[in-house]
């Protein structure tokens, strides 16, 4: 078996060398191969090895897959019956690997028969199955050199041969490749076809020098495409080459600093919700829209006394108090035309009648020490809500703490 092992070396350095040509195994094509190598029988056979001549017929599915039927003949000697005719006829499946290169190595496997004749005895026919490699060269689109190697399994009592073949492959039919002439410039972007990376470029698209059209922005989308040609560098587009606006508020994503708008919310350039009192809180979250400058406000954006402490059931205001009233007086005296509303609120615990009366009487506790701090009376009512505009649920116990409330509403 020293040849076997010889020739399938030969065949991986033959594929180790193969080169970027241009390809030539063709689909649609029908092949003929005369071949001529050697047959190795397993040496408990007794027959002499001997060389083979062959033919093969086949087709080629596409650039890759290919079927063949190959007949091989031996005119040998058998040590106990003498002279001894053999023929193999296969039908083959081949694989073809880098069919667009000159060399193009293949692995194949298949069945077929084997027959042993001899000039005297009993003709003998086994099943066969084969598998191995082979590298074809294509010399031009018709005419491929080939080189084959086969081990061939017998079945009846199995042996183990081998076949190695030399010999060429035409190639008959199948669709021609167009070879680009040198002198076309097809979409007449000024760039020859066979130098043309973009070869179907619109009319009158301005190119580079490898006839693809510009992308100056590098966003992916070229220019004549760009419906937003200017967008700076890796900023992400849609298919029109535009930043997103997932929000769709108008304001690109990358220059949006309030991305997650509603839909349908106004919004200024930023891409934030308009806050037109300036209480950090959104004109379409805030329930308390005209609330003055430099007032503290909660979550809804009303303008409530945080901090303002009275007693249990009681409408005196604590004096640890004072200091967050004094700087609504202050707010007052900068703002003198400003007139507002007093309002008292409570949990739900305990009855209505019991709420209201406590609303009122710690709203107008309120009113009076604005009034000693030099606000005008007109300028303030009071009223008692007890625990009827509730901030939060009164389910818990966080909640009923913020119902707890004095609240400043403006008044026009």
């Amino acid at each position: 078996m020293k040849t076997h092992f010889f020739l399938t070396g030969l065949l991986l350095i033959l594929i180790g060398v193969v080169t970027n040509a241009t390809a030539e195994n063709k689909a649609g094509t029908f092949n003929l191969s005369p071949m001529v190598g050697g047959y190795i029988f397993e040496g408990n056979q007794d027959i002499k090895n001997d060389a083979t001549p062959g033919l093969g017929l086949g087709y080629n599915i596409d650039q890759t897959w290919g079927l063949e039927g190959m007949f091989n003949f031996i005119n040998t000697d058998s040590g106990e019956e003498g002279a001894l005719d053999v023929y193999t006829y296969r039908l083959d499946a081949l694989h073809h690997f880098m069919p667009d290169k000159k060399f193009t190595p293949y692995i194949a496997t298949g069945i077929g028969g084997i027959t042993f004749d001899p000039e005297e005895g009993k003709k003998d026919d086994d099943f066969l199955a084969n598998y191995g490699l082979g590298l074809k060269y294509f010399i031009n689109e018709v005419v491929a050199l080939r080189v084959d190697a086969r081990h061939i399994i017998s079945f009846d009592e199995t042996y183990n041969n081998f076949i190695y073949t030399f010999g060429f492959t035409l190639l008959l039919g199948g669709e021609k490749k167009a070879v680009p002439s040198q002198d076309k410039d097809n979409d007449d972007d000024g760039v020859l076809d066979y130098l043309d990376k973009c070869p179907d470029t619109p009319k009158e698209i301005p190119v580079d020098k490898t006839g693809c059209p510009f992308d100056n922005d590098g966003d992916g989308v070229l220019d004549y495409l760009d419906k937003c040609p200017d967008t700076p560098k890796e900023i992400p587009v849609d298919k029109t080459g535009c930043p997103f606006d997932n929000d769709d508020d108008g304001v690109l994503d990358y220059l949006d600093k309030c991305p997650d708008t509603p839909t349908e919310i106004p919004v200024d350039k930023t891409g934030c919700p308009f806050d037109n009192d300036g209480d950090g809180v959104f004109n379409y979250l805030d329930i308390c829209p005209d609330t003055p400058k430099e007032a503290k406000v909660d979550n809804r954006g009303c303008w409530v006394l945080q901090g303002v402490m009275f007693d249990t059931g009681n409408a005196e205001i604590k004096s640890v108090s004072n200091a967050v009233i004094d700087n609504i007086v202050l707010i007052l005296k900068k703002n003198p035309l400003l007139k507002i509303e007093i309002g008292g609120h409570t949990d739900s615990k305990g009855s209505k009648n019991y709420n209201k009366r406590l609303s009122e009487n710690r709203a107008k506790a309120v009113k009076s020490y604005f009034v000693s701090k030099g606000i005008e009376s007109s300028r303030l009512t009071a009223k008692g809500f007890w625990f009827s505009q509730p901030a939060a649920s009164n389910d818990t116990p966080e909640g009923r703490a913020l119902n707890r409330r004095v609240q400043l509403n403006p008044m026009h």
